[in-house]
Parts: C-alpha cells; structure tokens; sequence
C-alpha cells in the first residue's frame, strides 16, 4: 500500500508556534505529528509515503530522510507555489498505480485503515473520505450519507445556519488512481472545494466511512492543547517518545529530578530534562527533551518543547513554550504562548 501526507501547510491558525517550525512538526507528547501519522501508515503496511512541502521544508525533510528509520521509504514533492489538496497529489501522480491513502499532515488519528480500505473496495467506491463526528461542523466539509454509505451531500465550510449533519471530512481518503484523471495539472485545486462537488454532480461511486476512531484536526492552538491532554488521557492512544515508569509518569534517559522536586501525574519528561530543587511540574504537563525547571518554579497544565528553560520562580499555568526559549525569573504567565522573539514575522499563505 501507498500513501500520500499533505504536509505543505502553512498553518497561520497554529501562529505563533508555526513561525519556526511547520504545522505538521508541532509535536504531540514529544513526537511531531507526521511521526505519529507515518507510524500508523506503516503499522497498516505502507511501503511508500509521499509527502508534499512547501513552508519550511527542509525541516521535514531532513527529519524523515529517505524514511528508512521509520519503517518506510519516503519521497518529497516540494512546492514552490501551493497546488491545493488534490492538486499537489495530482503533481505525484505517477506515484500511484493502485488503490492508495492520503491523510491530511495535521491530523493525529489511529483510523484502522485496513478496515477503511476493506469499505472502499466492497462498494467500488473510486473514493472514500473517513468522516468523523464533531460539535461544531461549520468549520469542516459537513457530509449526508444514504444507502450503504453512499455520500448524498457535501458542503464545504458551510454557514452555521447552513449545517445539516455533524458528520464531517476527516481529511483521510481513500483514493482510485482513476480519478486523478480528473484533476487538473499545475493549478491549485481541491477536495472538498471542487472534486468532491463534481463526483456528486456526475454520479461517481463516492462513499462515507464513519470512522469511530479518535480523530483530532490540529488546526488551532486550541486543538493543538486538546491533542496533547488527550494523548496524556488515553483518549488518543499514540507512543509517547519515552517509557511509562509508573502510572501516569513517562520518564525519558537521563533526567535529573531534585529529591524536594515536585512531579505530578499525568507528566511526560523528555531525555535530559533537569527538574531543580523545590520545582514542582504538576498535572497534564509535557516536557520535551533538555528542557530545565529551575529552583521554585511551578508548571502546571503546560507544553514546554525541547531545549525549554523555566527560570526560577517562574510559574507557567496552561501555556505552550517554543524550543530553547527562556522564560525570565519570577514571572507568572497564564495562558500564554512563548516563541522565540527572532522570528517575529507571522507564516503567510503562498509562501
């Protein structure tokens, strides 16, 4: 099986955390999302991910390689100029010779593919679009089932007083290679703005897969904190990037905690972290590695990525800080997001 992940995003919804690294390497318990999204690929037996850049590629790309450490072979589709969803799998089309998977970059779900792939081709379909359930659709590509699955309906973003279902696009599809036939070459073009409509029109086999499986689109700093807590839930049952040392308390190498340290439950504590003397990191806290809490400082409820430092006294409560910043002694920040102050200038679409 192959796959492709839309990974050219530039995610201004995720500014300011996407002004030094790409939307789908912000990291979830430790990991980057493309890591958790790869290794559900290949548990499903993908032997070949297709991913398309653009904003801050090379991060990505240097952080896969040829994909080999992952399990799978890897190949890049940089985009100079943004092709829309469906056009820049159009781009890799030559890729593609068989029933194949793409899945959005900022998704973190555990799907069973197999199964969805099972779906698709009992019915025929030439595509199938994993749907899941949510509060609030007008946000997503809100669809209407019939018969066996068949999509009726889809509307993309549509008004709040235009919604007629709380099923929605969960940007994981799976594809014939026939219907790139019916993508344009070298323009931007889209799912759910434009394909999706004209196999409704035309009468393509076009079928729903309710998913039942967490889904979670971290497309907003909001989803992006709920990503997290439910991954230290269980709710999204992901590998954390370091054991479980006891209940509720995953420890990586080398981490140096002072004995009147405080360590609440759930804590993730990435490789080198040093926690100092009186430093309490308290309830549904992440740290990457290296990241140091010095002496007195509290976190609670907080997302510190790798290379991170709390200065003393310092107390963080529900806030995201970016890698290797500094936060100054004796401050108190609430609901805050920290990134370092170099990169001042926000992600725009396009570039």
């Amino acid at each position: 099986m192959k796959a492709m992940i839309l990974a050219a995003g530039v995610g201004s919804r995720l500014d300011p955390l996407t002004r030094t690294v790409p939307k789908p390497m912000v990291p979830v318990v430790n990991r980057p999302v493309l890591e958790h999204l790869v290794e559900l690929l290949v548990r499903h037996g993908c032997s070949r991910v297709v991913m398309n850049t653009h904003y801050l590629a090379g991060c990505i790309e240097e952080h896969f390689g040829n994909g080999e450490a992952f399990g799978t072979e890897v190949i890049y589709s940089r985009e100079e100029r943004l092709l829309g969803t469906a056009g820049g799998v159009k781009r890799v089309a030559d890729h593609f010779d068989d029933t194949f998977v793409v899945i959005g970059g900022d998704d973190l779900t555990d799907v069973n593919l197999s199964e969805m792939i099972d779906f698709h081709r009992e019915r025929k379909a030439l595509v199938t679009i994993g749907l899941s359930v949510v509060d609030d659709p007008s946000q997503f590509g809100v669809v209407l089932l019939g018969e066996n699955g068949a999509v009726r309906r889809f509307v993309e973003k549509p008004g709040r007083g235009e919604v007629f279902s709380n099923r929605v696009n969960a940007q994981v599809y799976i594809l014939e290679p026939e219907v790139l036939e019916m993508i344009p070459d070298g323009v931007p073009y889209d799912f759910g703005k434009q394909l999706f409509p004209r196999l409704l029109r035309e009468g393509y086999p076009f079928y729903g897969y309710e998913m039942h499986s967490y889904w979670c689109d971290i497309g907003s700093l909001v989803q992006y904190r709920r990503a997290n807590l439910d991954a230290l839930s269980g709710a999204a049952p992901v590998n954390f990037a370091v054991p479980e040392v006891e209940r509720g308390l995953w420890v990586g190498d080398g981490v140096r905690i002072a004995p009147n340290a405080e360590i609440g439950r759930p804590v993730v504590l990435g490789d080198g972290c040093i926690i100092e003397s009186g430093a309490r990191v308290m309830d549904n806290s992440i740290l990457g590695s290296g990241v140091v809490v010095e002496e007195g400082a509290i976190v609670r409820h907080s997302i510190l990525w790798e290379g991170a430092e709390i200065q003393h006294g310092t107390i963080l409560e529900r806030c995201v800080v970016g890698r290797h910043c500094r936060v100054k002694s004796n401050a108190a920040i609430f609901d805050g997001i920290v990134v370092d102050p170099g990169k001042s200038e926000a992600p725009t679409p396009g570039r």
